[in-house]
């Protein structure tokens, strides 16, 4: 399963006190979208965290995963990489807004 197309969907500041860094939207294959894939930083460390809904007695639990650790490396690879170059575009579009007086 290959993946199609990753899109940010929301970006969040480093300077929140949430470790949320972003949403994005992951294509596999052009056939099939998950959607509200979390990318999280605890310190240096940046990981994904699949999206959940919490279940009859409360806990959140996964509603999509990936089943083995080679795909979640490669879903996870691919949308740190992403993530990364939307924070660069960003902050190049917003070195480019001339500053107002």
């Amino acid at each position: 399963m290959l993946i199609t197309d990753i899109r940010v969907r929301h970006l969040f500041s480093s300077q929140d006190t949430s470790h949320l860094r972003a949403f994005v939207s992951v294509t596999f294959d052009n056939m099939l979208a998950v959607h509200d894939i979390r990318v999280i930083e605890k310190g240096d460390k940046m990981f994904v965290s699949m999206p959940s809904a919490p279940d009859r007695s409360g806990k959140h639990r996964d509603i999509v995963h990936p089943i083995n650790s080679t795909m979640r490396e490669q879903i996870e690879t691919a949308i740190i990489a992403r993530y990364k170059e939307a924070v660069a575009e960003a902050e190049a579009e917003a070195e480019s807004v001339p500053a107002e007086a």
